[in-house]
């Protein structure tokens, strides 16, 4: 089968049909669920865009034996939420392997001298042996603790990130940390983000924001907070929530959110330090990024300290520039006014980067499957230089995740949610998309298969991509991939001639 038409929603449907036919019966009719092609509504958006339904099924547990692409709610908390916090101490606390393969693989940018006073690219571990399943690993962290607090005076705090050992032999890693916190008088938050809770990494997000919540904000350690005394808060104070400084992504907003006279008194977490998180329910409004990891913490402290939140987008122009209208919107003319002067000042870069790569980019094929907002946001990034979306989906989205994603993609856009390695293999190989935006383990797979493709959850060693000057970044990179002159140098070997093997006659 040969897809010759894009978006063309009838040939998706029957590539979904044609890639079930490989499994058995049961598993095609739980798999057929989470596959879906995009379709009109009758709804328009805020943009006065009609909206798509991506409707599939979504947050359900991955079948054992089947590859999937989704980590793990240690990953969730360790990887994503907390590890990027600077001035903090994070404990692997289990076996040293969840600690080791979690080490500084993000790219979180930050500033700060390592070991001294942020230690976001160092490992500290429990390091579980036989003997500490067997007996318990209380005494065990309190003294990496005390170690860490004698070693690294500098840290403003610790947290326990505990692997899948913990909960399953009990250790009360709570009651650990309110002895400590005490004795310490910093900061000690013990996180129960154990590997196997949940359906992924997602539920491990929500148990790092309930973390936050209760042991900074509630501060059920009783430790003194970091540094608010000298804090006066102003009528312009926002937070950006789920922002994790990839490659400098977090930067790069900031500098925008400055220009148009705000002032940014808290990131989370990418270059974040723990007083801006005890700080951050001051704020006047929390601007959050990656819905998915953040937004409960968000409706928390809408609820309690009355901190309204929205969501923004600052990847390619269009959404930059819708983004910073409508934050301005939130705090009156003045801030307005500084807004349209910032997309002003910027529409010559912008006009200068699609001239140059409009061109080399226009009518190419993309396909995503990514974690977090960018199977979604992303998205208008590459249709501002002409490029377009022909499928994407999830690694461990919710249902409102793909409500969201109704916002974005198009009619006839493929829709997976969880893809199997079978499913997103045969896909790629019968769509033939231009590029293949996903993570490393589906990196090296699909350039075998001569498709050129980019890692896009960590930008491929490069970045920021968010802001204007991301963009700039983003369609150099993207530019690379696709026009970069080895494919043409490759031929897939079904595409090879056979040579006959010499006979043995001709070798006398």
């Amino acid at each position: 089968m040969s897809l010759d038409t894009k978006n063309d929603g009838a040939k998706m449907e029957e590539l979904i049909t044609e890639v079930l036919t490989a499994y058995p019966d049961k598993f095609a009719k739980r798999r057929k669920k989470h596959l879906n092609v995009a379709k009109n509504t009758e709804e328009v958006g805020d943009e006065g865009k009609v909206l798509t339904e991506c409707d599939v099924k979504s947050n359900i547990k991955s079948v054992p034996g089947v590859m999937t692409i989704r980590g793990c709610a240690y990953a969730g908390s360790k990887g994503v939420v907390w590890g990027p916090i600077k001035d903090m101490v994070h404990i692997s606390h289990g076996p040293v392997g969840c600690g080791q393969y979690s080490w500084s693989q993000r790219r979180n940018y930050y500033i700060g001298k390592t070991g001294i006073d942020t230690f976001v690219t160092m490992q500290f571990t429990s390091d579980f042996q036989e003997r500490d399943i067997v007996f318990g690993g209380d005494k065990k962290l309190e003294k990496v603790i005390d170690e860490i607090n004698t070693l690294f005076p500098l840290a403003k705090g610790i947290t326990i990130q505990s692997e899948c050992p913990i909960g399953l032999i009990g250790d009360d890693i709570e009651a650990v940390s309110k002895k400590k916190a005490k004795e310490s008088r910093k900061t000690i938050v013990p996180v129960r983000c154990e590997g196997f809770r949940g359906v992924s990494q997602s539920l491990g997000h929500h148990l790092a924001n309930d973390a936050v919540r209760d042991w900074v904000f509630d501060n059920k350690g009783g430790a003194e907070q970091t540094d608010l005394t000298g804090f006066q808060p102003s009528p312009y104070d926002v937070n950006v929530i789920g922002d994790y400084n990839i490659g400098g992504d977090a930067w790069a907003s900031r500098i925008l959110l400055e220009e148009i006279g705000l002032r940014v008194v808290g990131n989370w977490s990418g270059d974040a330090t723990l007083a801006e998180i005890e700080r951050a329910p001051k704020a006047k409004l929390n601007l959050i990024h990656c819905y998915r990891s953040m937004n409960y913490i968000c409706r928390h402290m809408e609820e309690k300290y009355g901190v309204a939140w929205m969501e923004y987008n600052f990847f390619g122009p269009s959404q930059i520039e819708a983004s910073l209208r409508k934050i301005a919107k939130h705090f009156g003319p003045e801030i307005e006014a500084k807004a349209e002067e910032v997309i002003a000042k910027y529409k010559p870069l912008v006009d200068s980067v699609k001239e140059k790569y409009g061109p080399r980019l226009n009518g190419k094929t993309v396909m995503l499957y990514v974690g977090g907002l960018r199977p979604r946001h992303v998205i208008t990034a590459y249709e501002d230089l002409g490029m377009e979306i022909v499928g994407t989906g999830y690694e461990f989205g919710h249902g409102d995740d793909y409500q969201r994603t109704g916002h974005y993609v198009k009619d006839g856009t493929l829709i997976y949610d969880d893809v199997t390695g079978y499913e997103l293999e045969k896909f790629i190989e019968t769509i033939r998309p231009d590029l293949v935006g996903s993570g490393i383990k589906e990196k090296y797979p699909v350039q075998k298969m001569g498709i050129p493709f980019r890692q896009m959850h960590s930008w491929d060693y490069s970045g920021p991509y968010h802001g204007y000057d991301g963009f700039a970044i983003f369609a150099r990179d993207m530019d690379l991939a696709i026009n970069n002159p080895v494919w043409g140098l490759m031929k897939a070997p079904w595409k090879k001639k056979s040579e006959p093997a010499p006979s043995l006659a001709a070798a006398e």
